[in-house]
């Protein structure tokens, strides 16, 4: 079985052919992208269509748009066969196949940059970490009570306030307490936040993807490109 997705490794485009990186193009909305907007899949020596995060499986490939609308249509409408030009078998829950890829993904990327002491947890940390002008982004699960919440948004408005920048750091709310407890473990939070640095900036990344992922193709994370319902 061919292996979709190192966690924690790093996206890159080495076993990409030079006409097909030149041509990425989604396979549903026909739109072309940069690679970070796009999701490669290819066929695996079974027949079955498998999602290439990495971008580095062997063979022929296409491209979906990260939107899991657009991954869904696409097995739908079985447009990964005359993509592939092959016979393949699309799964029905490729999407949600997808979506557990890339929230493990994040997760090992949080896993990273714990260890690079460039992620921390509990609502004090993370305060300081914003009135420090050292967070990068905030986490909260989605079980976190209000209180706390709102008491984390008050220091952000308060941070962009005061120094004036163009934004305020962006509030990320992915995962409930169940699904955190699967993906992280002992390290399951209710309040962190990514750190200045190299890991930590992989986790917002990857925190961006797994959002526009999920909402059409968008970020909605607060302070970001847009202000997440709750």
């Amino acid at each position: 079985m061919m292996s979709a997705l190192e966690p924690d490794a790093a996206i890159e485009d080495d076993a990409v052919s030079d006409d097909e990186a030149n041509g990425r193009m989604c396979i549903v909305t026909r739109d072309r992208g940069l690679p970070e907007e796009l999701i490669r899949f290819v066929a695996a020596p079974d027949g079955t269509v498998v999602p290439d995060l990495k971008r580095q499986l062997p063979g022929r490939g296409c491209w979906v748009s990260v939107s899991r609308a657009n991954v869904d249509k696409a097995v739908a409408k079985k447009l990964f066969s005359r993509a592939l030009k092959a016979e393949v078998t699309a799964p029905a829950d490729l999407g949600a196949t997808v979506d557990k890829l890339l929230s493990a993904q994040l997760a090992g990327m949080m896993h990273m940059a714990r260890k690079a002491s460039q992620f921390v947890t509990g609502s004090s940390k993370v305060d300081g970490a914003i009135r420090s002008g050292n967070a990068l982004a905030v986490f909260h699960s989605l079980d976190a009570a209000a209180d706390g919440v709102r008491k984390i948004d008050q220091a952000r408005k308060a941070w962009h306030l005061g120094m004036e920048t163009e934004k305020e750091i962006p509030s990320f709310r992915l995962f409930g307490d169940a699904e955190m407890e699967e993906l992280m473990g002992q390290n399951a939070f209710i309040h962190a936040a990514a750190l200045a640095g190299q890991a930590g900036e992989g986790v917002v990344k990857r925190a961006n993807l797994l959002e526009r992922y999920r909402n059409g193709g968008q970020s909605r994370a607060m302070g970001g490109a847009g202000r997440q319902e709750l």
